[in-house]
């Protein structure tokens, strides 16, 4: 097993990492060069700037069994497709169960947006404690999970 973050203004890459390390799994954190980054516990990919380089990038070197972080819908049905676990930084895990809602809703919010003319959208809020611990129990439980599969 390995696990996988699109780590482009990824708020949880530290969490993932300390938790990874705590089970001795493997990370590779991939950005792009507009976001490069620096690790001491995991393998960082740095892929060309280009719209969704890099989750191309991660599906290709993913497999089954793998664990993918991300907040890219797209990208974690294409994981959940290939047989990985996905979750997003939220600590949501995607699933075979929810993924089509997700990408439905998606579609249907950008389509409004669109409809509406407004492309300023208000950003996430402000990412707190509570939302570091709520990451860190959910991300720790599918890790467990992950390996006993």
């Amino acid at each position: 097993m390995h696990i996988f973050v699109d780590a482009d203004a990824c708020p949880v890459v530290d969490i993932v990492e300390e938790i990874a390390e705590k089970h001795n799994i493997s990370v590779t954190l991939l950005c792009d060069t507009n976001h490069v980054m620096y690790s001491d516990y995991s393998r960082v990919i740095v892929v060309g700037a280009g719209a969704d380089a890099v989750d191309y990038k991660l599906i290709s070197i993913c497999h089954k069994g793998d664990i993918v972080v991300s907040q890219d819908y797209g990208v974690a049905a294409m994981a959940l497709g290939k047989g990985a676990y996905a979750i997003h930084q939220s600590g949501k895990w995607y699933t075979d169960e929810n993924i089509d809602q997700m990408l439905m809703e998606r579609h249907l919010n950008k389509k409004a947006r669109r409809a509406s003319q407004k492309n300023h959208i208000k950003g996430p809020k402000k990412r707190t404690a509570e939302d570091d611990e709520r990451f860190a129990q959910s991300f720790e439980k599918l890790v467990l999970m992950a390996q006993s599969n």
